[in-house]
């Protein structure tokens, strides 16, 4: 009996070794696909590219469907604060790119505290807010 209990937790830790290999190689190899957040910490297997040829759109422009290629990047013009209406074209501070210009939504009045935000004609933007007072 005591010969039958050994094998059957000899089985048993085998499986749970198994299952935990398995959900250790599918999480390695999301990582392996995933741009990581910080090189600290993290091995050099895990920051290894995958041998696919990556497609970029410096080369293939369609690869961005319906945004532009700027800098290897698919970015939107109209709100992309480092590329406004133009690739390269940088929103300064405390600035934000609506419909591809760069406004101070704290006082624009057609774009007050956010992109599309008009306010009406009795009313102005003070602190990003219609009518603050």
């Amino acid at each position: 009996m005591n010969k039958k209990l050994k094998t059957l937790f000899i089985v048993a830790m085998l499986m749970a070794l198994m299952a935990m290999t398995v959900a250790s190689f599918e999480t390695n190899n999301n990582e392996i696909n995933e741009e990581p957040n910080s090189v600290r910490g993290t091995s050099r297997f895990l920051l290894q590219r995958s041998s696919k040829a990556t497609v970029t759109c410096d080369k293939n422009p369609k690869v961005c469907d319906s945004t532009n290629c700027c800098n290897n990047k698919c970015v939107e013009l109209s709100t992309d604060e480092l590329n406004c209406g133009r690739c390269g074209k940088k929103c300064g501070h405390s600035k934000m790119c609506c419909e591809g210009k760069c406004v101070i939504p704290m006082t624009n009045e057609k774009h007050c505290g956010k992109c599309g935000n008009k306010c009406d004609s009795k009313s102005s933007c003070v602190y990003g807010m219609c009518s603050y007072a």
